[in-house]
């Protein structure tokens, strides 16, 4: 990862045009090819980022970081006053709080939830950046690739986009769909998740608590 901080204005332009005059900001450049601006508000939200697959070309003070739409942020820089580079080495995940891994499992224990003919892959489904909540199949034998929230916002979009991205690289796995799952889906999430291909599903967490287990018994 690398963190610079500098004086610098921010250009862009793609589906519509934005522009941050100059200031001093955080910019931060991840392994995965991700670059995003940060002011010192709006907790963890960038003011502008471009999200991967996308390329990073630093030519004297001016960074142009494009995707592979065409779109392109551009960063042009007036001083730099830090610029750190620290590699992180592998994440090892977000431990789920027990209500989120409750349902985790309760979901993947009833997984007709989904829809009728949906059957279990495994929970925890490896990827290169994290393990996706669940992979199931639909009646129609496709892969589909669930994630699990409490509260379903922006950040679960983003996130299961990322995971999506990834399984349909895999000849074997693609097409891959997505369903964000979650107790309250927040209305701009669900707007983001439709624009992408991927269902939303709010789930009713006692009466998943309520039904009858569908795994095997011995009594």
């Amino acid at each position: 990862m690398r963190l610079v901080i500098a004086r610098c204005q921010v250009d862009y332009a793609g589906r519509l045009t934005a522009h941050l005059p100059m200031a001093t900001r955080l910019l931060l450049v991840k392994s995965d090819g991700s670059v995003s601006v940060h002011s010192d508000d709006r907790a963890y939200k960038p003011l502008n980022w471009m999200s991967p697959p996308c390329w990073l070309i630093e030519d004297g003070k001016i960074w142009i970081v494009e995707n592979k739409a065409g779109e392109k942020l551009v960063i042009t820089i007036e001083e730099i006053f830090h610029d750190y580079t620290q590699l992180l080495g592998a994440e090892p995940g977000l431990r789920k709080d027990g209500v989120e891994a409750h349902l985790q499992e309760l979901l993947a224990e009833h997984i007709k939830t989904l829809g009728d003919g949906y059957t279990l892959v495994r929970r925890e489904f490896p990827t290169p950046i994290g393990p996706v909540d669940i992979m199931a199949r639909d009646a129609g034998g496709k892969s589909v690739a669930v994630e699990i929230k409490r509260r379903g916002e922006i950040d679960g979009v983003e996130q299961l986009t990322r995971y999506l991205e990834l399984l349909n690289r895999d000849p074997l796995l693609a097409p891959v769909q997505g369903v964000f799952a979650a107790q309250l889906i927040k209305p701009q999430a669900r707007t983001l998740a439709e624009d992408r291909g991927i269902r939303c599903l709010t789930l009713d967490y006692d009466a998943l608590r309520g039904i009858e287990s569908d795994a095997f018994r011995l009594f």
